[in-house]
């Protein structure tokens, strides 16, 4: 673990200032469909293939098919992954413009 400066920072007295963000609520949208590792497992799977089906995803995780759906579900709603349906199948992939734009966001802290 590295040292932390001996130099000491000396807190403000002066009220805090917070500038509008316009990307605020899209990053918080993005931000929360990968916040939690099963959906993280999913986004890394499904950007190492050019698409998946919904049962090799389950196959994957150790988690139920319902489990997995409500994830899904959610990186869905985000717009991070998308889905189509194949048959009684559901082909799901990386929407690559929104993925993009959560590492922007993500950079930009």
């Amino acid at each position: 673990m590295a040292k932390r400066s001996s130099t000491k920072k000396t807190c403000s007295s002066e009220p805090a200032k917070l500038t509008a963000d316009p990307t605020a609520e899209d990053f918080a949208k993005l931000a929360w469909a990968i916040a939690h590792p099963a959906r993280v497992q999913i986004v890394r799977l499904l950007i190492g293939r050019e698409a998946c089906v919904c049962g090799e995803i389950v196959n994957c995780l150790p988690l139920a098919q319902s489990t997995v759906s409500q994830h899904l579900k959610i990186l869905k709603e985000s717009g991070l992954i998308q889905g189509e349906v194949d048959g009684p199948k559901v082909c799901y992939c990386i929407n690559p413009k929104q993925l993009e734009k959560l590492k922007a966001f993500v950079n930009g802290l």
